[in-house]
């Protein structure tokens, strides 16, 4: 995520600040008055640049998927950029605010001249204004609900829809307001992208196109419980649907009204259009679907997307492979790929961990076709009678070798406890891959 958007703020600012050098403050002004008004071109820059961002990235652009990692982590930088916008767009209005505390201190003497033109732009300078003012309300407001958790899941979807419309609202506040010299320098050709391509993307949003390329009709052929509460989905899809690779995943929508929700497909592509996805109750949609789904009901599924791919891996590494849970069902993928080709499948280490391996269905799964595959090592990590597989373990077992690829899938504090555990034992050499669904 740091790797994404701190260059994007970095050029953002080499742009300002190219501008301020053309064009510095009007001779009379005293510094709080410049300093205020280049605070608060900053800081709108900095937050309509992130606003343009996350619209895009909102489309759901696979072209981004190979440079910024999969879809789960455009949707990770999606939302850490929606954070910050909003953050800079209250900023922004605390500083368009302190005018007062800047003239109790300092007077009114070496203010920045304002725009006294008549006419159209005047007014809509000042539409502009109360324009973004609103919108800053609005984007609080969504801001602490996105951040509150608990909220459901399919009102916030809704109320998301919104931010397009207050993209658009701080497109004419940016657009009317931006100094008029800007539009003929770098930062204003910047600018000008920015609004053509979040406008463009909030339009996509707004007319219910975002992903349609990649949607396409199915239905659930088969619908299986299993004792440990997982639900398992056999579908078959459209013609349309051009295959996925094993470890992808993709949006399905059961119920319009609540909305595509992100599943990872548990199959290999056979080329017969048929996908399988297991389910975990995990919260209140979940927990709930097994009931309302049947043979036979329609479903509508939009991808493939994800990069979780072993074979992207280099070829001299040592591969250690690690699933929590639900968090298996891309490894399942990989391996009944393999099934038939063990002669491409890689030296690697499977560590699975489960609650009660008596009770879990996977097992018996995965026992059945890691054996085939001689080159896969399997390791059930059973925790109502082993120990916890942690960073200590991996770096017994492991820590001899000079170059790993280490794939994770699991619950988010797993992963995050074997990382920084990697890290202070000081194994050299591990390349972490972690799925990250956090779609809002």
């Amino acid at each position: 995520m740091k790797r994404v958007l701190l260059p994007f703020l970095c050029v953002i600012t080499l742009a300002w600040f190219g501008a301020l050098l053309v064009e510095p403050a009007p001779p009379g002004t005293s510094l709080p008055w410049a300093f205020r008004q280049q605070a608060l071109y900053i800081t709108g820059l900095w937050s309509f640049a992130l606003m343009s961002l996350i619209m895009v990235l909102a489309t759901r652009p696979a072209w981004l998927e190979a440079p910024l990692g999969g879809m789960d982590r455009i949707y990770r930088v999606h939302k850490w950029a929606g954070i910050l916008a909003v953050l800079f767009a209250a900023s922004h209005w605390l500083i368009e605010m302190a005018d007062d505390v800047i003239k109790a201190l300092f007077g009114r003497e070496g203010r920045v001249p304002g725009n006294h033109d008549g006419g159209f732009v005047a007014l809509m300078q000042d539409v502009g204004e109360d324009l973004g003012e609103w919108a800053i309300y609005a984007l609080l407001a969504m801001l602490l609900i996105t951040l509150w958790r608990k909220f459901p899941y399919h009102l916030w979807r809704y109320l998301h829809h919104v931010m397009p419309v207050l993209y658009l609202m701080l497109t004419i506040h940016v657009g009317f307001l931006a100094p008029a010299v800007w539009w003929s320098q770098p930062v204003g050709w910047m600018l000008a992208m920015f609004m053509v391509a979040g406008s463009a993307a909030s339009v996509v949003s707004l007319t219910g196109r975002i992903g349609r390329r990649r949607r396409v009709a199915g239905t659930i052929e088969a619908v299986h419980t299993t004792a440990d509460g997982i639900c398992e989905l056999d579908c078959l899809l459209a013609p349309q649907w051009k295959g996925h690779r094993a470890g992808q995943f993709a949006f399905v929508t059961f119920d319009t009204i609540e909305g595509a929700h992100p599943f990872t497909i548990a199959s290999a592509d056979h080329g017969d259009r048929r996908v399988r996805f297991e389910i975990k109750a995990l919260g209140d949609y979940t927990r709930g679907l097994a009931g309302r789904l049947r043979a036979g009901q329609k479903i509508q599924v939009e991808g493939p997307y994800g990069r979780f791919d072993f074979r992207k891996a280099s070829s001299k590494a040592a591969q250690i492979w690690i699933a929590g849970g639900i968090g298996i069902t891309p490894f399942l993928a990989w391996l009944e790929s393999l099934q038939g080709a063990a002669s491409g499948a890689p030296e690697a280490d499977l560590y699975y961990s489960t609650r009660c391996r008596d009770e879990d269905a996977f097992v018996a799964r995965l026992e059945a076709l890691c054996a085939g595959l001689p080159s896969i090592t399997l390791h059930i990590v059973s925790t109502d009678r082993d120990p916890v597989l942690n960073a200590e373990r991996l770096h017994r077992d492991h820590g001899a070798a000079r170059r790993t690829e280490l794939w994770f899938c699991g619950p988010r504090a797993f992963g995050d406890a074997l990382r920084t555990g990697i890290v202070r034992l000081g194994m050299r050499g591990v390349r972490f891959h972690q799925e990250a669904f956090e779609m809002r």
